[in-house]
């Protein structure tokens, strides 16, 4: 499998957006945590970056990922929809083998 994290122009626009005028190291860190109705959940914050991440980029877009999350996000495409219902980043995630009702939650 791919040990690699794909950002889509349109999750680099909104990532940009979101650290805004923010020291330039920092990053979108994403965090997969035990819990949801399905075992496992996406967690994300603005951070800066750990000795250990892998940090990923595309534009100027940065994604801060730790190797406990990364061996649930490889080979994963971050995307960002902006729809009239619901916006928000979208992992196309290869390794989900299940997700809850809802949609937020997941299992690998």
């Amino acid at each position: 499998m791919v040990d690699e994290l794909t950002i889509t122009d349109r999750a680099a626009n909104k990532i940009r957006k979101l650290l805004g005028e923010a020291e330039e190291r920092r990053g979108l860190r994403v965090r997969i945590v035990e819990g949801g109705c399905s075992g496992f959940e996406y967690q994300l914050e603005i951070d800066f970056p750990e000795a250990k991440d892998r940090v990923f980029e595309k534009n100027g877009a940065r994604v801060l990922l730790g190797a406990d999350s990364l061996q649930h996000l490889k080979g994963t495409e971050l995307d960002y929809r902006d729809q009239l219902m619901q916006s928000g980043f979208v992992f196309n995630n290869p390794n989900v083998k299940a997700t809850c009702g809802c949609g937020t939650s997941f299992s690998t």
